[in-house]
C-alpha cells in the first residue's frame, strides 16, 4: 500500500486567528458529568484549541490531511479511549468517549472521523472479535498513533445493504485469498492496518485484518471531494490477497460483527456533531454581538434572536440526548435503534445550525473567516456515512413498528 502523494508532508500554514470558543450549556448539563468526564473534555478542547483549529482551514481549503496530527490524537488518548489500559486504551467510560468526540469534531468532522474510524471501526473489534495475540500485536500501536488503522465494509454497488456485499475469501490452506473492493474508506491510501469484511464460501461475513505491503492490496485515493477536505479518503481493492489465518477475526461470523462497531461509531457521532453545532452557534453569537446594521447589533433584531434562540434549544436537546444515551451505554443498554435515533437526530440538527449561522453571518458566513461553510459541507457527508439519514429513519420505524421496510 503506498501514500499516494502523502509521503512528503505539504506546508500547513498556521493561522494567527484565535480561537475563541467557550463551551454551551444552557441547561447545565455538567451537574450531570462526573469530575473525570469534564477534566477530559477541557484538555481535549485545550488540544483542539492549540493543534487544530490554527490550521484546519488551510488544510479544508487546499485538501490536506494533517497526518502529524495523529500522533498528538494518539497522546491525548483519542483512539479507543474506551478500549482497556491493557491494550493502549484510555480505559474511560462511554460518555468520555463522546465528549471527546464532541471536541475533536468541533475543530474538524474529518478529524473527528479519523479518532472515529481508530477507536471504533478498527480497535473495537480487534478488541471484541480478536485473539488475544492479535489485541497484543495491534493495539497498543493503534492507540499511539504508531499505526493508522482503517475499516472497510462499504464496496462501491453496495452501501446501504452491506449484506450484498460481493468481496469474498477462498480457503487456500493456511490462507484465505481474498478478491474485491471497498469504497469511501477513510485513512485508506494511509493504512498501515485494514480490518476487512468479506464474505466466506459458505457466504458468512468474516473479518480479517491486512497489512500495508500485502502484495495484491491497493488503496488509490479519492480526490475532488467538496466534503470532508482535511480528511484522507480512498478505496481498497484486493487482487488474490493472501490472509493468513492467524489474521481472521475469530471469534464473531455474520454481519454483526461490522454492524456493531458502526454502533460503536454512531454513537460518537451522535455526540460529535453537537461540537460542530456549538461551534457555528458559538461564532453566530459571537458574531450577532459585533455586527451592526441599522444602528443596532443585529442580534437585537427579533428574527435573528429566533435563529439563536432556536439553535442552543436544539443543541440542548441533542445534548441530553446524546448524555441519556451514554449512561445506556454505560450500562450495556444502549441499543442500536437508539443510537440510529441519536445519530439521525443530531446530525441533521447540526446541518440545521449550520445553515441557519451562514445566514447569520451574511456574506461573511461563505469565507474561511468563520467555520460555518467547512462544517456546513462536513456534515453533509456525516449525514450520509455510517448509515444515510433515511435509513436510521427506517431503523427507528422498524423498532416501533416492527415491520421490516427493508425486505
Amino acid at each position: 500500500m503506498k501514500d499516494n502523494g502523502h509521503s512528503v508532508a505539504p506546508t500547513i500554514h498556521r493561522s494567527a486567528k484565535q480561537d475563541r470558543f467557550q463551551g454551551h450549556d444552557y441547561y447545565n448539563i455538567d451537574e450531570l458529568l462526573e469530575t473525570e468526564h469534564i477534566l477530559v473534555r477541557d484538555a481535549v478542547r485545550d488540544w483542539v484549541k492549540q493543534e487544530v483549529s490554527p490550521i484546519i482551514e488551510d488544510c479544508a481549503e487546499r485538501a490536506i490531511y494533517p497526518r502529524h496530527l495523529v500522533k498528538g490524537l494518539g497522546d491525548i488518548g483519542a483512539f479507543g479511549p474506551s478500549i482497556p489500559t491493557k491494550y493502549g486504551g484510555g480505559g474511560m467510560d462511554e460518555i468520555a468517549y463522546g465528549l471527546m468526540m464532541q471536541e475533536l469534531e468541533r475543530g474538524d468532522s474529518g478529524v473527528r472521523s479519523a479518532a472515529s474510524v481508530q477507536g471504533s471501526l478498527v480497535m473495537y473489534p480487534i478488541y471484541k472479535f480478536g485473539s488475544e495475540e492479535q489485541k497484543m500485536k495491534y493495539l497498543p500501536k493503534l492507540a499511539s498513533g504508531e499505526f493508522i488503522g482503517c475499516f472497510g465494509l462499504t464496496e462501491p454497488n453496495h452501501g446501504s445493504d452491506p449484506s450484498s456485499m460481493i468481496s469474498n475469501l477462498k480457503d487456500d490452506g493456511d490462507c484465505y485469498i481474498l478478491n474485491g473492493a471497498k469504497m469511501w474508506i477513510t485513512n485508506s491510501p494511509l493504512a498501515d492496518v485494514c480490518v476487512v469484511w468479506a464474505k466466506d464460501e459458505e457466504g458468512k461475513v468474516r473479518g480479517v485484518i491486512l497489512e500495508k505491503g500485502m502484495k495484491g492490496l491497493s488503496a488509490p485515493e479519492i480526490h475532488g471531494k467538496w466534503s470532508l477536505r482535511a480528511s484522507c479518503t480512498g478505496e481498497l481493492v484486493f487482487e488474490d490477497v493472501r490472509v493468513p489465518k492467524a489474521n481472521v477475526l475469530p471469534n464473531v461470523k455474520g454481519l454483526k460483527g461490522p454492524l456493531s462497531c458502526l454502533s460503536k461509531a454512531r454513537y460518537g457521532i451522535a455526540w460529535g456533531v453537537i461540537g460542530a453545532a456549538m461551534d457555528c452557534y458559538d461564532s453566530a453569537l459571537r458574531y450577532s454581538m459585533e455586527r451592526r446594521q441599522f444602528g443596532k447589533p443585529i442580534g437585537q433584531f427579533q428574527l435573528t434572536q429566533k435563529k439563536l434562540a432556536e439553535m442552543i434549544t436544539e443543541i440542548t436537546k441533542a445534548q441530553l440526548l446524546a448524555w441519556r444515551l451514554g449512561t445506556l451505554a454505560n450500562k450495556g443498554k444502549a441499543t442500536p435503534a437508539q443510537i440510529s435515533m441519536a445519530k439521525r437526530n443530531n446530525v441533521h440538527m447540526a446541518l440545521e445550525i449550520a445553515r441557519e449561522a451562514r445566514q447569520i453571518h451574511g456574506g461573511m458566513g461563505i469565507t474561511n473567516e468563520y467555520p460555518i461553510m467547512r462544517h456546513m459541507m462536513n456534515l453533509e457527508t456525516v449525514l450520509t456515512y455510517e448509515g444515510t439519514h433515511d435509513i436510521h429513519l427506517l431503523i427507528t420505524g422498524y423498532d416501533v413498528t416492527g415491520l421490516n421496510a427493508f425486505k
